[in-house]
């Protein structure tokens, strides 16, 4: 083997996957796939010091800050960890330790993941929250930071100063729901919780990494002033009384067996946890002894991470089913024998397209390996042959459920029942119409909509208006008041705003933004429905493609039939912002600087609401930047650009016409 070749194609391997995992958050392959590529060269760099790169991956950390958020030199480094794959290297750090000490104490503590990042405080307040990029230089995202509730905008109590480092996370449970509603708008979903909490975390639009119900666990002080902290217990229960959320448990040792016992039982136990670990850390308690360990170029040498071996299982693959989405879209599903896997018992998993099925080979009767991403969805990671006369699997040419054919778009992987009468598409379509963000039919869920549906009440979302009480007492577990509620909710339906319609008619690639600047630009729904592609793709937000799919769902006679149904039901057709949500419309601002009447996330969805547009960076697009005290490279930036600057008070005076 050419040693020096090998070395640079591994050096090469990494970078790409660094730069898919840190900073395009959509890794291409898995942590233990990825964790031996980096074991290679570390062994071949550890052979052959004299040709290693002085730039080797195995000497930084992978990301770098991105070019959509205003850069920050961290105060104190924000190092990667040793990575450790056995018992046995855990023994041989522990042994490291006691050259520094005789009796070295260890806090274990899991190993949370997610996307790492700083929070500054000044004074007991929240002035800056940055990712960690490089290690030395990330990405100022503090307005996006703002959004996540268990992060204190205001300390328990004043220091003047305090850096502390976290894990920023997306929960089983919130996953789950996200990717449901991904799959459902025909979105491309996120592989898992890390990927998704760091995708939503970078979002350009705070309002978006809102929504998505991110949480923290603090694990570090970087730097304090004003206290004084000598260990990591003693740092955790300060950090806990200052109001922070901190890992979720945590153990101290004073034995290596011990610490090897507690990564057993954390390893056991994390299919339990609603939170996604992809290790354990094991840290010397002592800072000051840590401070004489000190760092490599890249490692703290007084922490290592155990790395747990995803689990893996293999089992038969029985049948592939077909489901018929919202939009028409077929997606296969494998169902096999049952196995047991992180925590909880299996039979399905999402093949997700015709390509995914071609590209392993998957056919019925094979046998399959199964993983978890992220420990929470079943994957298929491989198949292998357990019939020498197996057949590669077809796609179905007709829907399962209307027997139409099926086609493929030139440029897509879905294949597609095309017919809009198709009533697998039309139930979920009526879930999706009545959901919370479209027409918010409280009491309208899925369970009832497929039995009004089954029971031929209804077929069209116009056919919602036609229910009446009587109806829906004669189902199964609806009583009259529940009745009287449903029929009062869909009579409030009738006044939503006309973006919550056009929404709620579940056109392809027209999401809640995109449905509020058609309503914005054009007002009224018959306006919307006599645009050409021209006019819509007009509209800074929209693309061409986006506009041609409104003007093919407004020009189908199924549509036409609907909104005249929809029209003789009185459901409202017009804009509702009016002037008043229309007043900041067109301006750009940029927060900065601590504010007193307003939190940034509030002034950020004030501004929001009222049509205006908040960004994490000044640049000559900006309109106005919003400085309260301490405010920092924004404001000096602003004033080198001319960009107005005004006051909370000028703000107020702004919002108040």
């Amino acid at each position: 083997m050419d040693v020096e070749k090998r070395m640079k194609e591994l050096i090469k391997l990494i970078e790409f996957h660094n730069n898919k995992y840190y900073n395009e958050d959509s890794p291409e392959i898995s942590d233990s796939e990825y964790d031996a590529l980096m074991r290679e060269l570390r062994e071949l760099e550890r052979q052959n010091p004299d040709i290693m790169s002085t730039d080797s991956p195995t000497n930084r950390v992978g990301g770098q800050a991105g070019k959509q958020f205003e850069k920050v030199t961290h105060v104190i480094p924000m190092e990667s960890l040793q990575d450790v794959f056995s018992f046995d290297e855990v023994r041989d750090f522990d042994q490291r330790v006691r050259k520094f000490t005789e009796s070295p104490v260890y806090c274990v503590e899991p190993k949370i993941d997610g996307l790492s990042v700083s929070l500054e405080y000044k004074n007991g307040v929240f002035v800056r929250g940055s990712t960690r990029g490089d290690g030395l230089v990330g990405e100022n995202i503090t307005i996006n930071l703002m959004g996540i509730e268990n992060i204190p905008k205001e300390m328990s109590r004043m220091l003047p100063y305090l850096a502390v480092r976290g894990e920023v996370f997306m929960s089983n449970k919130n996953f789950i729901k996200l990717v449901a509603e991904q799959q459902e708008n025909e979105q491309k979903p996120f592989k898992n919780p890390r990927n998704a909490a760091a995708g939503s975390l970078r979002q350009k639009d705070p309002q978006i990494t809102k929504k998505r119900n991110l949480d923290i666990f603090i694990f570090n002080i970087q730097k304090v002033e004003g206290e004084e902290v000598k260990t990591q217990e003693g740092s955790l229960k300060l950090l806990s009384s200052l109001g922070f959320q901190t890992v979720p448990f945590y153990n101290i040792f004073t034995d290596i067996e011990e610490v090897i016992l507690e990564l057993g039982r954390i390893g056991n136990i994390r299919g339990e946890l609603d939170y996604g670990i992809d290790g354990a850390v094991v840290k010397v308690d002592d800072f000051p002894l840590r401070h004489s360990m000190g760092s490599t170029s890249k490692f703290p040498k007084w922490a290592v991470a155990y790395k747990y071996p995803p689990e893996e299982k293999q089992t038969k693959l029985l049948d592939i089913e077909i489901n018929v989405g919202r939009t028409g879209v077929l997606t296969p599903t494998a169902v096999f024998e049952p196995i047991h896997l992180a925590g909880s018992t299996v039979s399905r998993a999402v093949l997700h397209n015709e390509d995914f099925i071609l590209e392993k080979d998957i056919r019925i009767g094979d046998i399959i390996t199964i993983s978890k991403a992220g420990d929470i969805i079943p994957e298929i990671i491989n198949s292998k042959r357990d019939n020498s006369e197996s057949q590669p699997y077809e796609m179905p040419q007709y829907c399962p459920s209307c027997n139409a054919m099926v086609n493929r778009e030139e440029g897509e992987s879905a294949i597609r029942c095309a017919n809009p009468a198709c009533p697998a598409q039309g139930k979920r379509n009526l879930i999706h119409f009545a959901s919370r963000d479209a027409m918010n039919i409280e009491g309208l869920g899925s369970a009832v909509v497929e039995t009004l549906v089954d029971n031929k009440l209804i077929s069209t979302a116009a056919d919602i208006y036609t229910l009446k009480a009587e109806q829906l007492m004669e189902i199964d577990r609806m009583g009259e008041k529940s009745a009287e509620n449903l029929i009062t909710a869909i009579e409030k339906s009738k006044s939503n705003d006309l973006s919550r319609l056009i929404f709620g008619f579940g056109i392809r690639l027209i999401g809640q933004k995109a449905a509020k600047l058609l309503s914005r630009h054009f007002l009224y729904l018959d306006v919307i429905m006599a645009a050409s592609v021209d006019d819509i793709s007009r509209i800074e937000g929209i693309g061409e493609l986006s506009a041609k799919r409104v003007v093919e769902f407004f020009s189908n006679p199924a549509t036409v039939e609907l909104i005249e149904g929809l029209r003789k039901h009185k459901v409202n057709f017009a804009y509702l912002g009016g002037s008043e949500e229309n007043k900041l419309a067109g301006k750009s601002f940029v927060l900065t600087g601590t504010l007193e009447k307003y939190g940034r996330t509030e002034a950020s969805e004030i501004i929001e609401r009222l049509g205006g547009k908040v960004t994490g960076s000044v640049s000559k697009k900006t309109g106005y930047v919003l400085a309260g005290a301490d405010a920092g490279s924004k404001l000096t930036k602003a004033q080198a650009l001319g960009i107005t600057i005004i006051s909370e008070a000028e703000f107020e005076e702004m919002i108040d016409k």
